[in-house]
């Protein structure tokens, strides 16, 4: 039976420590000045920056990826069909496929991906983290893929089990008994840019 994997975020439970974009960013191989998952912070590009001025200062974080919608906007303009839903509802990317055009990332509203335009580096100088990840070469986009490798496997994204506050919950979206599924629910979770109609996967509640 086919599921749709999503994930709900609680946003008062996210310390913005970066253990998620960490995480990621060594479970997918991910090559120096890439990072999948992002920290955003209301004030600046730059993390921890409050918003206002002093003596009136705010901050508020929030964690964005890929949202591996429903109607992704990314799909709907890629050329070559190398952005594709799959059977267990994530948004993935064949790479043999992409011809580098970015058609994807001027499309997606979340700005969930980044582009190789150099052959990756990575400063260890050697391949690391799951044995099964894709190596991206140069020219490609790539993004989150929920990662996919640990996911096919019954296993949760590396981003949830490294959550120190447990504040990512994951899991089957069509199954109303998951705990995901109950979270959106019973904690009233919205998704980013509702108005866009792309139907994320990808819910946050405070």
């Amino acid at each position: 039976m086919a599921e749709r994997l999503g994930m709900v975020i609680d946003m008062k439970g996210c310390v913005a420590c970066a253990s998620c974009a960490v995480a990621c960013k060594v479970e997918n191989n991910l090559p120096d000045g890439v990072w999948w998952n992002r920290i955003l912070t209301d004030g600046g590009d730059n993390p921890d920056t409050p918003a206002g001025a002093y003596p009136n200062l705010t901050m508020e974080n929030i964690a964005v990826a890929c949202q591996h919608c429903e109607n992704p906007a990314c799909q709907r303009v890629c050329p070559t069909g190398a952005t594709y839903k799959d059977e267990m509802g994530r948004v993935e990317i064949d790479y043999d496929k992409c011809i580098g055009c970015r058609m994807c990332m001027a499309a997606c509203p979340y700005n969930a991906r980044s582009f190789n335009w150099e052959e990756p580096v990575r400063d260890v100088d050697f391949n690391y983290g799951d044995a099964e990840v894709p190596v991206r070469p140069r020219g490609v986009a790539e993004k989150c893929t929920l990662c996919r490798e640990r996911t096919d496997r019954g296993e949760e994204p590396m981003c949830v089990v490294c959550c120190p506050t447990h504040a990512r919950i994951f899991g089957d979206l069509d199954d109303p008994a998951s705990e995901v599924s109950k979270a959106v629910v019973e904690r009233k979770a919205h998704a980013l840019l509702e108005e866009q109609g792309t139907r994320p996967q990808v819910y946050y509640f405070d």
